[in-house]
């Protein structure tokens, strides 16, 4: 249990900086929990990083917002607040598709795909 939160308290600082304590990161996250599954999880709604790591997946190769909005099942709404929150912490980038100024494309960083391995990490050793 130590493990997870100290990693939880490394993946919050990470995404939101640190504020005033370590309790404060810790806190930021405890309704959330990485660790539930189907059966133990009663409400079955999704935490800010498993929606995170949703986004990231789905826009591996450059995608459009549109899709990311239905394929994570986002509104538009949450979408404009995710991306923005992304693009900010550099775990993801705005491309053109065409190269010239085209429709423009949300793709994963390199920072990204790290976070996304460190999250599939997490949530198998919380299997």
């Amino acid at each position: 249990m130590l493990v997870f939160r100290t990693f939880k308290s490394m993946l919050s600082s990470l995404l939101f900086g640190r504020r005033n304590s370590r309790r404060y990161a810790l806190g930021r996250f405890a309704g959330d929990s990485l660790a539930r599954t189907k059966n133990s999880n009663s409400n079955n709604h999704r935490g800010r990083l498993d929606i995170i790591a949703d986004i990231l997946d789905a826009s591996a190769s450059g995608v459009r917002k549109t899709y990311l909005m239905y394929h994570c099942n986002l509104s538009f709404i949450q979408m404009k607040g995710y991306s923005h929150f992304l693009l900010n912490k550099g775990l993801m980038r705005m491309i053109s598709e065409n190269g010239n100024g085209g429709s423009r494309l949300l793709e994963a960083t390199d920072k990204g795909k790290e976070f996304l391995k460190a999250y599939r990490g997490l949530k198998a050793l919380m299997k």
